[in-house]
């Protein structure tokens, strides 16, 4: 008898996140259509955290499928060093006009942690190519940029991190601004100015860390100081880009522009693996010289892709149609209406919308956290009824593609209901 995909999987593969030895079998997925994905056996499971928070289209969208497409007749990849291809340029042509600030110059490579990786790069080569000691690094509490080595290192100390904390350099973290704590953040942060090359931070909501939100206002007081004090400043965008805020990108609602700006996850619209890090005139003119140690020793065999930049584009061209905005608004109405019911049940805490972005957490009795062992319980039981969410501990959240119905997100909402009543009687037993 032939084996399923799911039975294969098992014999040779290793899922990211997962304990191997504990972990259901994973289901088999063969193809998607708009916020659906389909298994082997002909099941759907709705996509309502956009597979790991990529998809913004829909699976499948037959716009990108169309481009891909075309761009695989004429030309699969190319060396870029050196030589350059119309994908590569068309996309920073497209991209640059329509994001915060005064981003000049487009930086590829290969996902959202390579990305913070250039970011970085950057920044310290930018302080030395000055002859500048700047070397000190700001990130917030809490926060998530990816999980290779510099991108852990400004990452907080957590289960992502612990056996490797040894091996990381030196961060100094900050809370996120609040009304009590801002006037302390400030002081603190101009005092350590001097020594700070840049802060790098996830702008208004913290992802990984929980769905974690702060003001607009108040990080803007805190950027603006950075920026007084000459400290730079990285946006992280990869999650928060490309609509989920609400805004096109987060950083519209500051004032206070950034230096650099990290972008994955929606960028290609959730098609193919792609990161890109921009950066002003001004820190693309620090690497100019006739001295080649001040080049940007930084590179990807796949950078710039032209199947990626295809499709990146494709996906830009979508996502700036005022379809898509009116989508994102509607959503967004959508988790106000479901966040007033949800804020009267009584095992709920904390429920907070940003954008298309729905996030609460369940009380547990134990610490708040990606450990808590409610996640196990949450995830079974959406599972079982093919709905994709994937919980962070005890943190649940919604972040769908934009195309899902008004039908769809219901019946999120109500299986979350059921989830709730199941749990409250568990609890009472």
């Amino acid at each position: 008898m032939q084996k399923s995909l799911s039975e294969r999987d098992q014999a040779v593969i290793w899922h990211p996140y997962t304990q191997m030895q504990t972990a259901p079998a994973p289901v088999g997925i063969v193809r998607g259509e708009g916020a659906l994905l389909y298994d082997e056996q002909g099941n759907s499971y709705l996509d309502v955290t956009s597979s790991w928070w990529v998809n913004i289209h829909g699976h499948a969208h037959p716009y990108i499928t169309e481009k891909l497409a075309e761009q695989a007749a004429r030309l699969h990849h190319s060396i870029f060093a050196g030589y350059t291809h119309e994908p590569a340029v068309a996309l920073a042509e497209k991209l640059l006009p329509v994001l915060p600030g005064r981003q000049a110059r487009v930086f590829y490579s290969d996902n959202g942690s390579t990305a913070v990786e250039v970011a970085l790069k950057m920044t310290i080569q930018y302080w030395q190519n000055k002859g500048i000691a700047r070397k000190k690094i700001l990130a917030f509490r809490n926060a998530y940029h990816g999980d290779t080595f510099g991108a852990m290192s400004v990452s907080a100390r957590s289960v992502f991190t612990r056996a490797f904390d040894d091996y990381l350099f030196e961060v100094v973290f900050i809370d996120t601004p609040t009304e009590e704590n801002i006037e302390g953040l400030l002081a603190e942060v101009a005092g350590l100015a001097p020594d700070v090359a840049a802060f790098i931070f996830e702008p208004l909501v913290q992802g990984a860390g929980g769905m974690l939100m702060h003001s607009p206002g108040l990080l803007d007081r805190l950027l603006d100081l950075c920026r007084e004090r000459g400290i730079l400043l990285i946006a992280d965008e990869i999650m928060t880009g490309f609509g989920r805020t609400g805004t096109n990108f987060a950083m519209e609602q500051v004032k206070t522009a950034p230096d650099m700006i990290t972008l994955s996850k929606g960028l290609t619209g959730g098609t193919m693996a792609m990161g890109i890090t921009t950066c002003t005139q001004e820190i693309y003119e620090a690497f100019l010289s006739d001295d080649k140690l001040k080049t940007l020793f930084h590179g990807h065999s796949f950078t710039a892709n032209p199947l990626t930049c295809a499709v990146a584009l494709a996906s830009l061209e979508l996502f700036l149609q005022p379809e898509c905005r009116a989508n994102r608004e509607r959503i967004n109405a959508l988790h106000r209406q479901f966040a007033v019911e949800l804020a009267y049940h009584d095992d709920v805490r904390n429920v907070r919308t940003q954008g298309t972005i729905l996030a609460f957490e369940i009380e547990t009795g134990e610490a708040d956290g990606y450990v808590n062992n409610l996640a196990g319980f949450l995830f079974r039981f959406f599972r079982e009824r093919r709905i994709m969410l994937r919980p962070l501990g005890n943190t649940l959240y919604i972040l769908p593609p934009y195309c899902i119905t008004d039908e769809q997100l219901d019946t999120v909402y109500r299986s979350i209901l059921e989830m709730l009543e199941e749990y409250g009687k568990q609890w009472a037993e």
